[in-house]
Formats: C-alpha cells, structure tokens, sequence
C-alpha cells in the first residue's frame, strides 16, 4: 500500500506540474532582410514605421531586418539579389530595380499614367493592374505582394525653369523611363546612386533632381541644394510595390502572410496622407525653395508628348499594350467622371 500511496502521489504531481508548466516548442524565428529604395531620411517615414510594426506584432515567430538604399546591394540590383535570395524582400518601383519584366517600364514614373495618389490603388486593385503584376512577376520567380503610391513627380532646380526651353541640356536625376521620356525635351538624364544625389547637385555634377514630389525634397536634404520647384509635374504619383523571393514567402504560415499585408496596407495609407498634406503645406509654407510654373498651354505639348510615349511603349509587345488601354480606359473614365475626378 505503501508503494502504491508513493507512485500514485507521485504521479499526480507529475501530472498537476505537467499541466502548470507552459508548452515548449522548438521553433526558430524566421528571419527576412528586407530592402527599400528609400534613403535613411525618406525610410523613416515610407517603410521604417510599418516594419517596426510587424517585428512588434510577429515577435519570437518572424522578424524583417530593414537595409536603406544600396546598404546590401545597388538599388539596381535589387531584382537579382530577391530573385536569388540573397535578401527576401524589396520595396522598390519596378523601373529603379531593373526588373526583366514586362511591366518594368510602367513603375516608378510612367509619364502622366497618374493625375493623383489614389489613382494607382485603383489602377491594381479595381482596373486589373494586380493581376498583371503577378502574372509577370510569377514568371521569374518573384511574388509581387502589393502596390501603392507615392509623390508626384517634380522638377527640382538650383535654376528656374518657366518655359521648356529652360530644360533643354539640364543634366537631371531621375527614374529610367521618366528620363527616357524626357529626353526629347533635352533634359540630360543621369544615373547615380541615391546617397550620391545632393552632392552632385551642389558640385555642379547635377542641374537638378526630377525624382519626387517637394515632401521629399525637404525630407532627404534636396531642399538644401536646389534653389526652384517647378510645380508641373509628369507624374501625379510614383508607383512601387513590395516584392519577395518566392520560395521565402511561399514558406510563410497564412497567419504571417495576413499580417504581411496588413503591414503593407499600413504603409500605403502612411504614404498617402504624408505626401498628400506635405506637398501641398509646404508649397504653401516652405522656404527654401520659390516656386515657377510653365504656362498649361505650352505643358500641353508634354501631355501630348506624353500619349505619342504611351503608343511606343504599346507597340513593344501585347502585355505593354494591355497596360496601356488599361490606362487609356482609366483615365477616359476619368474624364467622363469629372471633378474631383478630372479637370478640363
């Protein structure tokens, strides 16, 4: 009786100490290196407080390492280094990171695609545009997760521009097809890295900077250097998105990839405020830099120029056409619509 008083003692409080203590599970916490487009300064505003708030909510489970502009690699190496798995997430327009995609030449500034900010989240979410991404992105093993926008696209200058001949040999920093498009307008486009860009401009290496809208300008120190913003813009906002490695997201559990794009929704709504209120306080309160304006009558010719730049980016393959009538679609709607929608 003895013995059998012992172990049956013995085993409920086994039992009870079994049930007290908490579960103990051999997971590891999954680890992504995540890298944006943004310098420091801009991060902290586009991505910076999105990701932090994903690394608080996912804790021990997963955690994303944030690296700014060219930190691991050149922003235009951005696509390789994802596809390879060298890091596992990008955010990054699709032109900057040279992606061998089809769509590659629409992200960042596709000219006048976009009159303002929500247009973009329409164009992905209610015109077609996700899916197409997708269907692109799938091919080279890359997972486009979500798409957004941000400032628009504004002339940055230590001189005034007030007419397009005042453009003529600017030597400028932008995007790959902004400056393609620009060029006929004989604006010089130069490629640099981004850390590089005030720099240039103050040792006369750069004339200007034609790479966002003057939220940014103020933000990252380019408000500094330049001395004019031309408020005509060839873009009324940026289109980018967040990307990662396939096999790396596909690994994911369905709770992490919800909270994914929870985060990335966070970003987008941040961006949109932000810009949108920036933009238009500090052309109205800014100082340092004096605002000038092309006549629209001679910018009209920009706006035609630009739907000439739409039909040859069409005519380069059946996918670039379906982007195009997506955007002739979009803005005929637009139109039809009227204020706020569209002007004139």
């Amino acid at each position: 009786m003895s013995t059998r008083r012992k172990f049956l003692t013995t085993g409920a409080l086994a039992g009870a100490a079994a049930l007290a203590a908490p579960a103990v599970h051999s997971q590891t916490t999954i680890r992504w290196r995540m890298q944006t487009y943004a310098g420091p300064a801009l991060a902290e505003h586009v991505i910076k407080p999105a990701i932090d708030s994903f690394n608080k909510v996912a804790g021990d489970e997963m955690q994303i390492e944030l690296f700014f502009a060219d930190q691991l690699v050149p922003t235009g190496e951005l696509f390789r280094a994802m596809q390879r798995g060298t890091i596992d997430a990008v955010q990054s327009d699709d032109d900057s990171m040279a992606s061998p995609t089809e769509v590659t030449v629409f992200g960042g500034y596709f000219p006048f695609a976009s009159r303002y900010s929500l247009d973009v989240p329409v164009l992905f979410n209610q015109y077609g545009l996700n899916e197409i991404w997708d269907a692109e992105y799938s091919k080279v093993g890359v997972k486009h997760l979500s798409a957004g926008a941000w400032d628009p696209c504004h002339f940055a200058t230590k001189d005034p521009i007030k007419s397009l001949a005042d453009l003529k040999g600017k030597r400028v920093f932008t995007f790959p097809t902004a400056g393609r498009f620009l060029t006929q307008f004989g604006v010089v486009p130069v490629t640099l890295p981004w850390e590089d860009i005030e720099v240039a401009v103050q040792t006369g290496e750069l004339d200007g900077i034609a790479w966002s809208g003057i939220t940014e300008d103020y933000t990252v120190g380019w408000a500094d250097v330049t001395n004019y913003f031309l408020t005509n813009n060839i873009s009324g906002a940026w289109a980018g998105s967040f990307f990662a490695n396939m096999d790396r997201y596909n690994a994911l559990s369905p709770r992490l990839k919800e909270l994914l794009k929870l985060t990335m929704d966070s970003s987008h709504y941040y961006r949109q405020w932000w810009y949108w209120g920036g933009e238009a306080s500090l052309r109205v309160n800014g100082t340092k830099m004096k605002l000038t304006t092309i006549p629209d009558a001679e910018w009209d010719t920009v706006e035609k120029a630009a739907i000439k730049f739409w039909d040859e980016i069409a005519a380069e393959s059946p996918t670039k056409k379906k982007v195009v009538d997506i955007f002739k679609k979009y803005n005929a709607d637009m139109q039809k619509a009227g204020r706020p929608y569209r002007y004139g």
